[in-house]
C-alpha cells in the first residue's frame, strides 16, 4: 500500500483518487474550498445553484470515460440526458442539435446542407476514436513500456483515419469542399468550446470526437455540474480515502529529487509517497518555487495564456422563460471573430431539478470566451474603464441571449457578472484561464509528467483536456500509471498532518 496525496478536488483529482483508493492505497485529497468540483463546481448564491464553468456533461455512454469510472467504482451518476442537446442560432438560420439521429439527419440536411459529406465521416471517425479512447491509450507515451502498451491498443479499423492524426479539421473540410460560411461557422462555434480553437487549427481526430457530444449524449447533472465531483468524493470516502476541505496547498517540498511533503494555509504539512496535482502547470510551478524542474519552468515561461471567460449568472422566474430548450449557442455576426460577446453559450437549469433554484425560478448561466490580458490590464490601470467593460460585456451577452429568450434582461431578478479576475479568485486558475490547452496537434499534447518522478498532473492541462469527459479520460490514464508505480512502494506508516505553528 502506498500513501498518496492529491492536491485539488476537481473531477480529475477525485477520479484518480477514488480509483487509487479502490485499489487499496491510502489516499488523501486536500481541497482549498468548502466543496468539490473546481472549475466544474457548483456554487450557491441567493437561493440559486450556479455552475462555475461547465454547464453540460458528456461521456456517460457505454465505453465513455464516465461510464468506465462508474463501472469501476460501482457508482450511479446523477444525470439526465438533454434532448435536444442545444440549439445554435446563427445570424441567418437556426440549427437544432438533436441527439435523436433521425431528427438530426433531417435538421442538418435542411439547415447546413454544405456539410452533407462531413457528417458520415465524422460519425464513423468518432466511433473509432471512442472505442480507442475506451482502451485508455498512454498518450503521449514517455517510456518504452508506455509505447508498447499504446501499440497494443491500436486496431486495424484505425488505419483509414490515421492521416487525420496529423492534420486539422479545417484540412478535412477543405478536402470535402466545405467553404460555405454558415457551415464553417457552425463547426467553429462548437469547436471553440470543446477544443479551444476553430477548425483551421483543431486537430482533426480531436475535432471529430468533439463534434460528437449530442450524438453520444449531453446531460444535465442533478443539483448542478458539481454533482459529478460530489459523487466522486462520496466514492472516495466509501473506498476508505479522505478529503479535507479548507486546506489550500501553499508549498511543495522536494528532497533528493522527489516530493516529500506539502504545506497548507492552515499551517499543516502532509507527507506521502506519491503526489498528484489537480493543477495547471503555472500553479504547480509556483508551489514548487526554486525546486521546479527547469523543463517545467521553461514550459510556463513559454506557454501563451489560454482563453478566459466572461460569465453572467441570472435568476429568472420560470414562467418568463418562453422556451422548451435548455441550451443555446448564439453567433451574432459572421464577419467577426468568435468569442468576446459575438458568440454566447446559454444554459438553463433543468426545470425538473428543485435543487438549482427557489420554487418558481430557474438558474440561467451564459458565457463567452475572452482574452484575459485586456481585463487584467484595465483592472490595474483604469478601474472605471474596467467597470465600463464589465457593463459592455454584460450587454453583449444579454443581447445575444435575447435572440433565444426575448426580454430576458427585463424578467431577471438577479444578474451577476463573472470576470476572469473572479474566476481566478474562486478557482485558483492563473489569470482566470478556462479550459485546457488548445488541441492543435497530438504531437504537442501535454502528458501528466512533471519532471519529478513521484509527482503527476491531472485535470484539463493533461491530454485530452477539456470537459469533464476529457478530464476523466486523462485521470483514468494517470491513475493506471500511478498504480503501476505504487505497486513498487512498500507498506509504510501513514503520516498524519503535523502542525508547524505552536498553538494552532
Amino acid at each position: 500500500m502506498a500513501k498518496i496525496l492529491v492536491i485539488g478536488a476537481g473531477v480529475g483529482g477525485l477520479t484518480a483518487a477514488a480509483l487509487l483508493a479502490k485499489a487499496g492505497h491510502d489516499v488523501t485529497v486536500l481541497e482549498a474550498h468548502t466543496y468539490a468540483g473546481g472549475c466544474a463546481g457548483t456554487f450557491y448564491h441567493k437561493g440559486f445553484r450556479f455552475d462555475a464553468g461547465a454547464t453540460l456533461a458528456g461521456g456517460f455512454q457505454p465505453g465513455g470515460p464516465h461510464e468506465i469510472v462508474a463501472r469501476r467504482l460501482g457508482i450511479t451518476w446523477p444525470v439526465k440526458r438533454v434532448e435536444p442537446a442545444w440549439t445554435v442560432l446563427l445570424p441567418d438560420r437556426t440549427v437544432v442539435r438533436y441527439g435523436d439521429m433521425d431528427k438530426w439527419r433531417a435538421e442538418r440536411a435542411a439547415q447546413v446542407p454544405a456539410l452533407r459529406r462531413f457528417w458520415d465521416l465524422q460519425e464513423r471517425t468518432a466511433d473509432v476514436v471512442w472505442r480507442f479512447a475506451a482502451r485508455l491509450p498512454e498518450w503521449p507515451p514517455v517510456t518504452l513500456p508506455d509505447l508498447a502498451r499504446f501499440a497494443l491498443k491500436i486496431r486495424p479499423e484505425m488505419l483509414p483515419i490515421a492521416p487525420m492524426a496529423l492534420g486539422t479539421l479545417g484540412n478535412v473540410l477543405d478536402l470535402l469542399g466545405v467553404h460555405d460560411r454558415a457551415a464553417r461557422t457552425f463547426i467553429d462555434a462548437q469547436l471553440i468550446i470543446s477544443a479551444q480553437v476553430t477548425a483551421s487549427a483543431a486537430n482533426a481526430l480531436y475535432g471529430m470526437i468533439s463534434m460528437d457530444l449530442p450524438r453520444a449524449g449531453a446531460h444535465h447533472v442533478r443539483g448542478g455540474i458539481g454533482g459529478i465531483a460530489q459523487t466522486l468524493a462520496d466514492a472516495l470516502v466509501r473506498e476508505g480515502g479522505k478529503i479535507i476541505y479548507r486546506q489550500e496547498v501553499t508549498k511543495i517540498d522536494v528532497e533528493n529529487g522527489r516530493v516529500v511533503r506539502v504545506h497548507t494555509n492552515k499551517k499543516q504539512s502532509y507527507e506521502a509517497d506519491l503526489f498528484l496535482g489537480n493543477l495547471t502547470p503555472w500553479v504547480l510551478n509556483g508551489l514548487l518555487a526554486e525546486s521546479a524542474p527547469q523543463r517545467l519552468q521553461r514550459e510556463v515561461a513559454g506557454r501563451k495564456s489560454t482563453w478566459g471567460a466572461f460569465t453572467l449568472y441570472l435568476g429568472v422566474p420560470a414562467d418568463k422563460l418562453n422556451t422548451h430548450d435548455d441550451h443555446f449557442q448564439i453567433v451574432k455576426d459572421y464577419s467577426k471573430p468568435l468569442g468576446e460577446g459575438n458568440s454566447v453559450f446559454v444554459s438553463l437549469s433543468d426545470a425538473d431539478d428543485p435543487m438549482r433554484a427557489p420554487a418558481g425560478y430557474r438558474a440561467v448561466t451564459m458565457s463567452t470566451h475572452t482574452h484575459i490580458e485586456r481585463w487584467w490590464e484595465l483592472r490595474e490601470r483604469d478601474p472605471e474603464a474596467y467597470k465600463a467593460l464589465v457593463a459592455d460585456y454584460r450587454d453583449r451577452l444579454l443581447d445575444g441571449a435575447e435572440r433565444a429568450i426575448p426580454n430576458l434582461r427585463d424578467h431577471a431578478t438577479l444578474i451577476m457578472p463573472g470576470t476572469p479576475h473572479a474566476f481566478e479568485y474562486y478557482t485558483g486558475r492563473t489569470g482566470g484561464m478556462v479550459g485546457g490547452f488548445p488541441q492543435t496537434s497530438l504531437l504537442k499534447a501535454r502528458g501528466p509528467h512533471t519532471g519529478i518522478p513521484n509527482l503527476w498532473l491531472v485535470g484539463d492541462s493533461v491530454f485530452p483536456g477539456q470537459s469533464t469527459a476529457g478530464v476523466t479520460a486523462g485521470a483514468l490514464r494517470v491513475a493506471a500509471e500511478v498504480q503501476r508505480v505504487a505497486e513498487r512502494v512498500g507498506p509504510r506508516v501513514v503520516a498524519r498532518p503535523v502542525n508547524i505553528a505552536a498553538g494552532d
